[in-house]
């Protein structure tokens, strides 16, 4: 599987992103040929609340395009907006995501995205499940000692999981 310029993508490898301007959480996972699926890589992309938001999405676009650069993955697995009470933090959510879209495109990967209930549903069983047991279904899933930590990171494994969970297909 190749992806921009002819690079090798690894068709095993899933990223998943839970966007957010102060911290965008990821997750990367490999499924292998018995769909066992496996903890690769996790953590935040953090900006400063101080920074303007252009800085900050410039920040969180830069941080996935690394990401992308190091693992290769074949999925880039995102969150929808959660259309809360807030249409102001919406639209800077929107704005995240539109930076996580643009490093995937820009690698030509497969994108898949999930809504935050689909994702809960996935991983919990449960579309109202609280991040704690999020943090406690992922750690369960894939044999870990703990929950990834802090939550966003255990939210953005969640994303990939939820990729791998339903067979690669959104919706």
């Amino acid at each position: 599987m190749t992806g921009a310029r002819g690079e090798a993508r690894d068709g095993s490898l899933v990223l998943g992103i839970d966007p957010g301007t102060a911290a965008t959480g990821y997750g990367v996972v490999r499924r292998d040929d018995h769909l066992r699926v496996t903890l690769v890589e996790c953590g935040v992309i953090r900006t400063s609340a101080k920074e303007r938001l252009p800085v900050r999405i410039r920040e969180i676009h830069e941080g996935v395009l690394s990401l992308i650069e190091r693992h290769r993955p074949a999925v880039v697995a995102v969150e929808e907006v959660f259309h809360g009470k807030n249409a102001k933090s919406a639209l800077k959510l929107g704005h995240a995501r539109g930076a996580i879209l643009l490093a995937a495109a820009h690698h030509e990967c497969m994108i898949a995205e999930y809504a935050p209930r689909q994702i809960k549903k996935a991983v919990v069983g449960t579309g109202n499940a609280t991040k704690e047991q999020v943090g406690y279904m992922v750690k369960q899933q894939l044999r870990l000692r703990e929950a990834p930590s802090p939550a966003d990171a255990a939210d953005g494994v969640a994303v990939a999981l939820c990729h791998c969970l339903l067979g690669g297909r959104p919706g």
